[in-house]
């Protein structure tokens, strides 16, 4: 999976699924299992375990990935495959009411990235993952490395966001100034690079933009190392700031990648523009913000009402 650049994550959950495949049947040698066992582990997902089409697929290509790559094995056509339904859901989108009562119960750094992710459209693994350089306020603009699908893009930079961000980047550079006369400031850098820059990790330029309270020592080279924030951080002030504004919705962190999405379209930006900007490979994908608009069924007049006008 490494030589094929697979993420952190598809390793894991890959792994995971080879792992549930081979106790599934009772810890046989996966070299003398077929189709059929791998049908048969696949059908239970999708008819006992009632999971998600997305979850089933996801199993499905760890599988094959396992037989075709790892085993050298080539499977035929699953033909008896019971596919996991995938039912069409619109999204959760909030108002812009909504959205400021939300940020009203938010503070320090979860407020700050609640904001970007409204206001950039970012996923929250991409917010997570900032790094300083890949802020431009020459350009009021947010490249986005490495997105979903290992995509770049550049989305834009708010201007309402951009003094509160400079603030928070003056608190980092200090911390960051403070770890390297402590013998860290240390981070992760993507794929060979480390080796090819060796003193890269410790620069300014590559450093997170929303870096974590504590510091690590990675085993391999004993750096000193301070990692991004969590997700669950957010993801739990999010959580916490929905049940206090009193939203009955079920927000969450990727609910405002939804609005921002939305927000755009009903202020009359261009679906292509959009698209870009969310890094969508395909319109279509896009499209599905088209059906929340207030030019769906809230700019249609409901006969009730004008039954009611006509008395």
């Amino acid at each position: 999976m490494r030589l094929r650049h697979f993420s952190p994550r598809t390793e894991e959950a890959y792994l995971g699924w080879m792992r549930r495949y081979y106790e599934f049947h009772g810890r046989r040698d996966p070299t003398t299992l077929d189709a059929e066992h791998v049908t048969a582990s696949l059908n239970d997902l999708a008819t006992h375990r009632r999971v998600a089409a997305s979850t089933q697929n996801q199993a499905l290509a760890a599988l094959l990935f396992f037989y075709r790559h790892v085993l050298e094995i080539e499977l035929p056509w699953l033909d008896d495959l019971v596919h996991a339904r995938a039912p069409q859901r619109l999204p959760v989108v909030l108002t812009q009411d909504e959205v400021r009562a939300v940020l009203a119960h938010l503070d320090g750094v979860p407020h700050l990235m609640t904001k970007l992710l409204y206001g950039c459209g970012l996923r929250l693994l991409e917010c997570c993952r900032l790094r300083v350089k890949d802020v431009d306020f020459g350009r009021n603009q947010i490249a986005v490395r490495s997105g979903k699908g290992d995509k770049d893009r550049v989305t834009m930079l708010p201007a309402t966001v951009r003094s509160e961000l400079m603030t928070h980047l003056e608190a980092v550079h200090a911390q960051h100034a403070r770890d390297l006369a402590d013998g860290a400031g240390w981070v992760e850098l993507p794929g060979a690079l480390a080796k090819k820059l060796p003193s890269a990790g410790r620069e300014w330029a590559w450093s997170w933009v929303f870096p974590a309270t504590r510091i690590y020592v990675e085993r391999e080279t004993g750096q000193r190392r301070r990692h991004h924030l969590h997700e669950t951080v957010v993801q739990r002030a999010v959580r916490v700031a929905v049940l206090a504004a009193g939203i009955s919705k079920r927000a969450t962190c990727h609910t405002f990648r939804h609005s921002f999405a939305t927000h755009l379209l009903e202020s009359g930006s261009d679906i292509r523009t959009v698209q870009e900007l969310l890094g969508h490979k395909d319109v279509a994908t896009t499209m599905i913000y088209t059906h929340v608009l207030n030019r769906g069924p809230a700019g249609v007049r409901s006969p009730v009402d004008r039954l009611l006008e006509d008395r």
